[in-house]
């Protein structure tokens, strides 16, 4: 909760959305979700488990008249960081140089983010405001994760004023590649062994000469 919003949720379901919710049905359920407090404001244990295994995320922002801009942003797994139960921070890798998210910060610090995870099926919304910070270079070298190959620039700092879930429909299930391979490896090793245990029976079971 804010001091602009009764209830968390209301960071997006403005005045408008909930006029076209009550239009088409839906408002009385989010009613109750607003009884209930409104969406989680704080990252718990949850949050932090999913950020943890997220090497993948999108960042949105808007300039001051209202353009919206959406970055995808990737690293190892672990990239984001929680830094306490209000604030993620990630290191900015340096990239194409035309810094329009950094722009649209500079002028309009509110963003969101989108967390998506694909084999299990789940995606995370978090919206919140953001700020760049390139005058710390402690802080960008404890983000940078560790043997990563790629050149640190600055360190997005995120305040989360709102996080959601969403029911898995019509969200496609896809593997990382590096996951497929570790499982055919498995696979693979697996079928070895009990070829190996075969040949190694039949060895014994045959008659000696």
């Amino acid at each position: 909760m804010s001091d602009t919003h009764p209830y968390s949720s209301d960071v997006a379901f403005t005045p408008a959305v909930k006029a076209i919710q009550e239009a088409k049905g839906s408002r009385a359920a989010y009613a109750h979700v607003e009884a209930r407090g409104g969406w989680r404001t704080e990252i718990d244990e949850h949050l932090a488990a999913f950020v943890a295994e997220a090497n993948s995320m999108y960042l949105a922002t808007a300039s001051a008249d209202g353009q919206p801009y959406i970055q995808h942003r990737g690293g190892p797994k672990g990239f984001v960081r929680v830094l306490d139960k209000n604030t993620l921070a990630f290191a900015d890798y340096s990239g194409n140089r035309q810094y329009i998210t950094q722009g649209n910060l500079s002028e309009n610090p509110k963003a969101h983010l989108f967390l998506m995870d694909y084999a299990h099926r789940r995606r995370v919304k978090i919206w919140g405001e953001a700020r760049v910070v390139d005058d710390d270079p402690a802080l960008l070298q404890s983000l940078m994760p560790q043997g990563y190959k790629a050149r640190p620039e600055q360190v997005i700092l995120f305040k989360v004023s709102a996080w959601d879930t969403n029911c898995p429909q019509h969200i496609p299930q896809k593997f990382d590649a590096a996951d497929v391979a570790g499982a055919l490896a498995a696979r693979d090793a697996r079928i070895a062994e009990l070829e190996a245990e075969l040949a190694a029976s039949k060895a014994a079971s045959a008659p000696a000469n």
